[in-house]
């Protein structure tokens, strides 16, 4: 049986930020597609998608319209397709500077949460940073799993981990790939906000299905639709992230996003 997921009570407490690179500057990047071809079926064309730094860019769209191809392009999953175009803002190459959270939490099944965490650090030979994975994991609420394996945690749990061991890495970019999309609506409502606070000052795209999930957390919004799909201009929620659900403007900016979704023209 799993354990209760404590985030009601222990994410809902202001967290202290633990980086250790405040003073980088964050690094934005432009990404243009001619087009993305599956099986002689071209799904995706004039695609011209730009991350602004240290902001959180949501991507939505309906399944099949590319948006984890994107993801997995930038995260060099996929090779680009011919014609493509990567420019980072401070012209340097993206590659080593990506992190990477999944839909699912891809926890190694056999480790513990903090070796989970200090895994990357073994990997690449260097010393393990016990010190910093501990002080990820009292941010998350997850100090006294330090030493338990996946499968004693809760669904929420195991992504609090995921998203925890994102943040090890330090990497100035983080992609994630409907990261919250298998929990419960109220464990998911308090890890957007954990979210919201772990990642600032961070390059983010997020996809996800969710439009509120998108009006809650990201600075600017684009929508994927149509066939082939097309990017969609710019959304931009006012106000601080995590905003609130039940604000009138965002709800109306949520009718105007199902617009968008369905592929109807939007009023000006």
């Amino acid at each position: 049986m799993e354990p209760e997921d404590s985030a009601n009570s222990e994410l809902s407490e202001p967290i202290p930020d633990t980086s250790r690179d405040q003073g980088a500057p964050a690094v934005g990047l432009n990404l243009k597609l001619k087009e993305l071809v599956f099986d002689g079926d071209t799904i995706l064309t004039d695609l011209d998608l730009t991350l602004s730094p240290g902001k959180i860019t949501c991507l939505l769209g309906p399944s099949g319209v590319g948006k984890s191809s994107i993801l997995k392009i930038l995260a060099s999953f996929l090779p680009p397709p011919e014609s493509s175009f990567l420019v980072t803002t401070d012209g340097d190459p993206l590659k080593g500077r990506i992190s990477y959270m999944d839909q699912q939490d891809l926890l190694l099944p056999w480790a513990t949460v903090l070796d989970n965490l200090l895994i990357g650090d073994r990997l690449r030979g260097d010393t393990p940073d016990t010190a910093r994975a501990m002080a990820l994991l009292d941010q998350v609420g997850l100090t006294k799993w330090r030493d338990a394996r996946p499968d004693a945690l809760s669904g929420g749990m195991r992504q609090r981990v995921a998203l925890a061991r994102s943040l090890m890495e330090e990497a100035p970019v983080v992609l994630m790939d409907e990261p919250f999309s298998a929990l419960d609506a109220i464990t998911k409502y308090h890890l957007q906000a954990l979210a919201a606070r772990m990642l600032a000052g961070r390059t983010v795209l997020l996809i996800t299905h969710d439009p509120m999930e998108a009006l809650r957390l990201g600075h600017v919004i684009h929508v994927l639709s149509g066939h082939p799909a097309r990017l969609s201009l710019p959304l931009t929620p006012a106000g601080a992230i995590p905003r609130d659900p039940s604000d009138d403007a965002l709800q109306r900016l949520y009718s105007e996003i199902m617009t968008r979704l369905a592929g109807e023209p939007v009023d000006a």
